[in-house]
């Protein structure tokens, strides 16, 4: 299956070549002179764009099925990054590959003035588990029964797709469109958006503003875009004591007990009862590690690790220094060492209702007729740095399936979706082009 719904297929379903060589075709408006990068193109060029548009939209679900085909668990890139640039290049983006570590990224842009509307995803997954546990094999992107079933179908490889197929359709008179695809949104995160969006804004590159793929629906396409999030600190706590016999533990430092006290005390604190548009703030022990098979030793190390879910009552910042305080309260007293290392992951955000939350809203009802409720729950996204640059909403498929076994999406809901993305775009550029 090509990725063109006219007579022009591009099939990308072989592996893709090397990320410095991916083919580049002219597609039908090579004979008027189309010239790759932004918008500089004359008026002929511009024409032929948009009657290629209307008359060529690319398909969502041969895109989807050529990115679940290429085996991309983080840090591996399998070649999805060539199938995605090579399907924006044909529609005119100038790309740009990124390279962090071991990480592909890519940011596209096609227009040269603002506002500049962006797309950001990742086409990184996480891995399939056990392959002899899926119906069908988990990177074949088999579709039976109308339904696309694949590792990243839903998280979130349909939601590039989807984007992509509505920005061949887009009519850029006014503005620009950009996309910004990482691999490494279910790793480590550290190469990927964070790396992009700090080289951006060092380039001096204007996002005006960002929609992010996740997987947000519940129940049915559309039914919630998330507008903020709660930000997340992640503690390791180490007690080194001294090991000895339980017959003698005046001859010992047993680092339990000093560990039990602060993890209680830790505990017991209520953080918040919550912030307008966020639920509670909560701290959550999750995991307590002695490594001791002995019955009549007393172990010479404890360690806990925890994480903290906080909303905008809070910063990073502070709780790490509260965590620390309650750390060195413990010391006092303790013979041996209480060591504590903490990473705050993302601070809390949130993107207040207005015009652009608005547009995502109203794109939703008039696509498919569905109301959608405004949520800053569930966890981290790269939306957390991307809010440095600009204001950022999430929006995607249903995510019921995400990292399950046989993750899977109908196609019907990849071409609403599609139809809600190209709504979004039409209104967005009517609202904020002036």
């Amino acid at each position: 299956m090509g990725l063109w719904s006219g007579d022009e297929a591009l099939n990308l379903e072989q592996p893709a070549v090397s990320r410095h060589t991916a083919p580049r075709r002219a597609l039908a408006w090579a004979a008027i002179g189309r010239i790759r990068g932004h918008s500089g193109a004359d008026a002929d060029c511009r024409a032929g764009r948009d009657r290629l548009s209307a008359d060529m939209a690319l398909d969502p679900v041969a895109l989807a099925q050529a990115l679940i085909r290429r085996p991309s668990v983080t840090p591996a890139d399998a070649g999805a990054m060539d199938v995605v640039q090579q399907a924006l290049e044909e529609l005119g983006f100038s790309c740009r590959r990124m390279r962090f570590g071991q990480i592909e990224n890519l940011y596209a842009r096609r227009g040269a003035a603002g506002p500049n509307l962006c797309f950001a995803g990742h086409t990184d997954v996480v891995p399939a588990g056990d392959e002899a546990a899926w119906a069908r094999p988990p990177f074949a992107a088999d579709i039976e029964a109308g339904v696309l079933q694949g590792r990243g179908a839903v998280d979130m490889k349909g939601a590039i797709a989807a984007f992509i197929a509505a920005a061949s359709a887009a009519d850029l008179a006014k503005g620009s469109l950009s996309l910004l695809i990482t691999g490494d949104e279910e790793g480590a995160a550290e190469d990927g958006t964070v790396r992009v969006v700090e080289a951006l804004r060092a380039e001096g590159e204007r996002i005006d503003h960002c929609v992010v793929g996740e997987p947000t629906s519940t129940a049915e396409l559309g039914d919630m875009i998330k507008i903020g999030r709660r930000g997340s600190l992640n503690a390791w706590i180490t007690i080194d004591g001294a090991q000895g016999h339980v017959a003698y533990p005046h001859l010992a430092a047993n680092p339990i007990p000093p560990l039990v006290r602060l993890l209680a005390r830790l505990q017991a604190r209520a953080l918040d009862e919550g912030y307008p548009g966020f639920q509670p703030s909560n701290l959550e022990v999750t995991s307590i590690d002695v490594g001791n098979p002995a019955t009549n030793v007393i172990p010479a190390q404890a360690r806990a690790r925890l994480n903290i879910r906080f909303n905008p009552a809070h910063t990073g910042a502070d709780l790490a220094a509260w965590i620390g305080g309650e750390c060195e309260a413990e010391q006092a007293g303790f013979s041996g060492e209480i060591g504590l290392v903490t990473r705050i992951s993302g601070e809390a955000f949130l993107t207040e209702p207005g015009d652009f939350v608005e547009v995502c809203a109203r794109a939703v009802r008039e696509a498919v007729g569905r109301d959608p409720t405004l949520s800053t729950s569930g966890g981290t996204s790269d939306a957390r740095f991307i809010r440095s640059l600009c204001p950022v909403i999430e929006l995607g498929l249903v995510n019921a399936t995400m990292h399950k076994v046989d993750e899977q999406v109908p196609v019907a809901h990849l071409q609403a979706l599609t139809r809600v993305y190209g709504r979004l775009i039409d209104l967005y550029f009517e609202r904020f082009s002036g």
